[in-house]
């Protein structure tokens, strides 16, 4: 019996190396708070959260755009046996 899935063995890895790419980014994003929870932290405007971060989130979500388009390594045609 032969099982045709949409997604090969190397989406799935595409696919879970994009999402640790976002979970990355998004955890690059959030940094620490202010120390007494009151003041205004001005570490909210580094370079790590404004630029560094979204970049890496938005390369995550491009690799996960790849990963679902991405054509699956067996033989394409479909054989009715």
């Amino acid at each position: 019996m032969n099982k045709d899935f949409a997604f090969g063995k190397d989406n799935f890895i595409w696919l879970g190396i994009s999402i640790a790419f976002v979970v990355v980014g998004f955890v690059l994003l959030s940094g620490a708070g202010s120390p007494d929870g009151i003041a205004f932290n001005p570490e909210i405007f580094n370079k790590q959260r404004i630029v560094v971060a979204p970049i890496i989130i938005m390369i995550g979500y491009l690799l996960m755009i790849y990963a679902i388009l991405k054509r699956n390594g067996a033989n394409p045609k479909n054989n009715n046996e």
